[in-house]
């Protein structure tokens, strides 16, 4: 492990087919003023939104739904808006990922005296006030916003999507509920989707790394997990087991564990989430349309973590390979995957033209990270061989 770290995560997860029961327990200790969010309406046809209203009785529910996968800037005014109006104790997310990660900018918006996406966002400052306490009902295994305190936003005037990261222990959802059965309705292309997400987190915190810690051995294990499950999941998506182990491996691949005593990497959600900007794309998909140019570019730099890959991710042996070849036998076995998985293999699946190239490529931010700084002239490569 590198330096020194603290590790700190007080969110609660509470788990399994019969968790839900649990909420009005975990609600009892807040007011009784409650703002629901929630996503385009899936849950009303589901059967959650019920199961969900169910347990609120005695509460006084102020709902704010509709929010879309990328919620945008004005879509952070408007629950900022809705927050203050209804004096809010207490912000209950119910889906995946996005409105988790709303939740918890309303969370903080409720005293923020001006624009919040110019605060958090813009000027990226962290609330000189107390945030609002927030619990999770997930719907969706795919980003870790249930066990983190990132949320992420997106300006489409700007074009910038970015996560902000709140910091301390009020950032954290309180207690987030876990039941796997809750994310057994959802369309293959968002389960795929989800499922791709949760290991692009992993390696975007595993291709950065120089000599092997405890932490690369957890990440390959989880690894190994998403890989397994993900296939068994496109047979067989009411698999409970299957299901529960996405869920469980979701939540751990982006909730700090690995990113303490660490070097990170996640220029791949740069570039997705900049493609997002254009194309509003679904997150996971627009990570897999990039993830193999961008990585067969950092292969020669960091050679020796990708054959490690190669060995202890995807179980190919040596057999003569030099550390080339070996390194490539594992990216063409995460390709394998991916294809047999069914995600975005190319940018133009998901709605980027050659003529977009040059514009998303120079709205791309250029951070320090990974095996080799990039340019935007390395960026545009890497999108011209997603094509």
């Amino acid at each position: 492990m590198i330096g020194d770290f603290t590790f700190e995560n007080p969110t609660k997860l509470i788990f399994g087919e019969n968790s839900l029961a649990k909420l009005p327990q975990e609600l009892a200790p807040y007011g009784e003023r409650v703002l629901l969010v929630y996503g385009g309406g899936s849950i009303k046809k589901n059967g959650i939104y019920e199961a969900v209203m169910s347990k609120l009785s005695g509460k006084v529910v102020t709902e704010f739904g509709g929010v879309r996968s990328n919620p945008t800037a004005q879509t952070l005014r408007d629950a900022a808006k809705a927050v203050k109006e209804c004096d809010a104790d207490f912000v209950l997310a119910v889906g995946g990922g996005s409105v988790c990660d709303l939740a918890k900018a309303t969370a903080a918006a409720k005293g923020c005296p001006e624009d919040p996406w110019e605060y958090f966002y813009e000027k990226n400052l962290e609330p000189e006030w107390e945030m609002l306490p927030v619990g999770c009902v997930l719907t969706m295994a795919a980003t870790g916003s249930e066990m983190n305190s990132i949320a992420v936003m997106m300006n489409t005037e700007t074009k910038v999507k970015k996560g902000h990261h709140f910091l301390g222990a009020q950032g954290y959802p309180r207690f987030s509920i876990l039941n796997p059965r809750f994310t057994m309705s959802l369309p293959k292309y968002q389960m795929v989707s989800g499922i791709y997400d949760t290991f692009n987190h992993i390696t975007e915190q595993y291709f950065a790394g120089e000599e092997p810690t405890a932490s690369d051995y957890m990440m390959e294990g989880l690894m190994r997990a998403v890989i397994d499950n993900g296939l068994k999941a496109v047979d067989d998506p009411l698999d409970y087991q299957v299901r529960s182990d996405l869920m469980w491996s979701a939540t751990w691949a982006l909730n700090d564990l690995f990113k303490v005593g660490n070097k990170l990497d996640f220029r791949i959600h740069k570039i997705g989430q900049t493609i997002a900007t254009f194309t509003d794309a679904a997150h996971g998909m627009s990570l897999s349309a990039v993830s193999l140019a961008y990585y067969r570019k950092m292969m020669p730099c960091g050679l020796h973590r990708f054959v490690r890959f190669a060995q202890h991710v995807w179980g190919i042996e040596r057999n003569g390979m030099n550390d080339e070849q070996l390194a490539q036998a594992g990216l063409d076995a995460m390709e394998d995957w991916m294809r047999k998985l069914g995600v975005a293999m190319s940018i133009s699946e998901i709605g980027v033209t050659e003529d977009m190239i040059d514009e998303v490529a120079e709205a791309v931010p250029l951070v320090s990270a990974g095996y080799r700084e990039l340019t935007t002239d390395d960026i545009r490569e890497i999108l011209r061989e997603s094509l």
